[in-house]
């Protein structure tokens, strides 16, 4: 099972860090390593909210996200998006911005970063919705019942996590926004107008790619219970297990790869911090997104989500947290380390709830205390 999943991560690790060594030396074979490892701490609460997406596929839209969706992810995401930032930001064609990223590795780091209070605006925003769409919902399982309880009885409010998101941006264009400091560290300069901007855009795009995979998948959803109804009266057994097909999975995946997107900006603006080579960046941070991707169909294949109930409530509280820490950092330097922390130890807190609430519902008793226990969280 582990080889089956991660295979694919093990042949390219060995590839990447083989061609690392004959091109760049054993220096670049070193930070490679570092980097596929920073993005890894980084991006691992990513793979416990893919894999809660991922599992409502059918295995020709897993096979899909682990093939194309990797592609998209390393070239796209890890080679190709800073390129057509610095394209975009300072108004050069694609060909200039590729010679500027080989042969100015300097001024191009220095616009990347100039590019930083957009970037962390938009995926701030992205992350900072998926955060409140899914503490403002009544789940029949809750974590932190204290606090999400209150909370989804606001959440009825419909348009509440969008209000609370536009004020969130509001605030942050009005404060962080106005005094961002240059590259050189000398003076600042206001982007509140690039924040406000980007920052709609990432709320845009949430609302568009998960409005309409959220309509699909409820439609799909609709159709599996008629057939389950239909399943039992028949006694044929349990459960349908056909996962989402055609445009439901299509646009899943969309929302799975803007997901992916808004996960690895932190993780690219912070590899400049090691290297300013995009070739080397791009292969060391490639090496982790695949085995963000393993991970996440290995979560998927052994049921861990459903074994482990608290670790998607786990995740969504690193994504809530990661996306104020995005904002903040249009201001303020945040180290990377701080950052892969808080994310680590938000799912280990909510591995161990799930632990401690598993060994409750297997305690002496009829279980229904148990049952109990599965709304009042820790």
């Amino acid at each position: 099972m582990l080889l089956k999943t991660f295979g694919w991560s093990f042949a390219i690790t060995a590839a990447g860090l083989a061609l690392a060594g004959v091109l760049w030396g054993w220096q670049g074979l070193a930070i490679v390593a570092i980097l596929s490892v920073l993005e890894i701490s980084l991006s691992f609460d990513n793979a416990v909210i893919n894999a809660g997406i991922l599992r409502k596929m059918n295995a020709f839209w897993q096979k899909i996200f682990l093939t194309v969706g990797i592609l998209i992810a390393v070239f796209g995401m890890r080679l190709v998006f800073p390129i057509v930032i610095v394209a975009i930001t300072a108004k050069l064609g694609p060909l200039e911005a590729v010679d500027l990223a080989i042969n100015d590795k300097a001024r191009y780091e220095e616009l990347v970063t100039a590019a930083h209070p957009a970037i962390a605006a938009f995926g701030g925003m992205f992350l900072l919705m998926i955060f409140l769409d899914f503490i403002f919902e009544d789940r029949d399982i809750k974590w932190l019942a204290w606090l999400e309880k209150p909370l989804a009885r606001l959440g009825k409010l419909e348009t509440l996590s969008t209000v609370v998101a536009l004020v969130v941006l509001l605030i942050t264009a009005t404060t962080l926004a106005t005094a961002v400091p240059v590259h050189d560290g000398v003076g600042t300069v206001d982007k509140a107008t690039t924040v406000l901007l980007a920052g709609i855009g990432g709320l845009v795009t949430y609302l568009i790619v998960g409005g309409v995979s959220g309509f699909f998948e409820d439609r799909l959803e609709q159709e599996e219970e008629a057939e389950e109804e239909a399943e039992k009266a028949s006694a044929k057994g349990g459960p349908s297990v056909v996962g989402l097909a055609g445009k439901a999975a299509f646009f899943l995946f969309l929302y799975l790869e803007v997901i992916d997107a808004s996960f690895s900006f932190d993780g690219v603006i912070g590899a400049f911090a090691i290297t300013n080579d995009i070739f080397v960046m791009a292969l060391g941070l490639g090496i982790g997104a695949m085995y963000i991707r393993s991970l996440t169909v290995f979560l998927v294949r052994k049921g861990t989500l459903d074994d482990y109930v608290y670790l998607e409530h786990g995740a969504h509280y690193a994504i809530g947290a990661l996306a104020v820490i995005l904002l903040i950092t249009i201001k303020h330097e945040i180290s990377e380390v701080v950052t892969g922390t808080i994310g680590v130890v938000l799912i280990g807190l909510s591995f161990w709830s799930s632990v401690v609430r598993n060994r409750r519902e297997a305690g002496p008793g009829d279980g229904s205390g148990a049952k109990a226990e599965v709304s009042s969280g820790v």
